[in-house]
């Protein structure tokens, strides 16, 4: 009889580590479950990046305005006849 209980307690233990420590544990499930959420943040911030690139390239397949845009943005150009002026704000002391 006592190998009997010492069967079932082998068996119950066998499937306890299976649970908690074997492949498909809580342990695993837990970690996958968070890589998912993080890979779905990065998804999410780059169809944002995505959305705000689309717009921009219709913006410039619209005409030159976007194009005038964009170089006075980066690269700091004028039109001829404009007067460029620089404000730089003092350092607070």
């Amino acid at each position: 009889m006592k190998w009997l209980w010492f069967l079932l307690a082998l068996i119950v233990l066998g499937l306890q580590y299976r649970v908690w420590l074997g492949s498909g544990s809580l342990a695993e499930i837990n970690a996958l479950q968070r890589e998912i959420e993080q890979q779905q943040a990065h998804n999410a911030a780059m169809a944002a990046r995505n959305y705000q690139l689309e717009i921009e390239v219709r913006e410039l397949q619209q005409g030159t305005e976007g194009f005038e845009e964009k170089a006075r943005e980066e690269m700091g150009m004028i039109k001829r006849g404009e007067t460029f002026f620089l404000y730089i704000p003092e350092q607070a002391q």
